[in-house]
């Protein structure tokens, strides 16, 4: 990979026990790129993302996000230097409207205080007006203006996982980290998906590291992936490459997959 280095992951382990979840893994992210992370279930893949967000520590190898460590720091610190995520299984304010949703991950870049909380200074009305704004804006990007006051729990799922892209978003990210974000959806809001993650990946400049199963969604978006298995990184290339790979035909692909990609996708 060329360019300016965003995320590095270098020779980076974790170990439960006597489990290697993920395994002297090395992975460089440019900035700008969208690179796709594969592999079948138990590979490691999650627990890479808990790695870069800050739930895990590594057992062994450095983290550097722009060019500075961020292994060993909390995930609020983490967020707060420009990563944030969404999760396999949603995991939304339920009871909570849409822009509520919204409103709350955006509080993390509020400049306002406790105690101008209390005193409802100029400060804090400054601070709630950009915040609304802000999520106003998000959710209509998203196209979800039409539930900014229906709760969570009343979306249809597809808009569930929109409303949770939505809200990393709102943590102003340089790197999204998009944990399969597709799971659950029909092909034609698949399709919808796609489309809307190349648009916010140039709309908001980002960066976007994706876990996703969905095969079409990963090889119709991804200019990179990367493919674990039990912790190790088994391949890494161009969707082209990765498709006719022969460890990842084995490993993950299997040949009645690989078949139905064909050579375009």
């Amino acid at each position: 990979m060329t360019g300016d280095v965003l995320l590095e992951l270098d020779h980076v382990t974790i170990q439960f026990g006597g489990l290697k979840a993920v395994a002297d893994l090395t992975l460089q992210i440019g900035r700008g790129e969208l690179v796709g992370l594969i592999g079948p279930n138990g590979a490691g893949k999650t627990t890479v993302f808990n790695l870069v967000t800050g739930v895990y520590a590594p057992t062994v190898g450095r983290m550097l996000f722009e060019g500075r460590p961020i292994q060993g720091m909390k995930p609020h610190a983490i967020a707060a230097r420009g990563i944030t995520r969404t999760f396999q299984n949603i995991r939304l304010f339920a009871s909570r409207c849409c822009r509520d949703n919204v409103c709350i991950a955006a509080h993390q870049h509020a400049r306002a205080g406790l105690a101008d909380a209390i005193l409802r200074t100029r400060r804090f009305e400054d601070d709630e007006r950009d915040i609304q704004r802000r999520a106003g804006e998000l959710l209509e990007i998203l196209g979800l203006s039409a539930w900014a006051d229906t709760p969570a729990a009343e979306l249809p799922y597809g808009q569930q996982r929109r409303l949770e892209i939505a809200r990393a978003l709102a943590g102003r990210p340089r790197l999204l980290l998009l944990d399969e974000p597709a799971a659950g959806l029909n092909p034609q809001e698949s399709d919808q998906l796609m489309r809307l993650i190349e648009d916010i990946r140039q709309r908001f400049h980002l960066t976007i590291l994706l876990i996703e199963h969905d095969m079409r969604v990963v090889m119709g978006i991804c200019r990179r992936i990367a493919v674990l298995d039990y912790g190790v990184k088994i391949a890494e290339g161009t969707p082209g490459q990765i498709r006719t790979d022969p460890r990842v035909i084995e490993a993950y692909l299997g040949e009645e997959v690989h078949a139905d990609l064909g050579a375009g996708g």
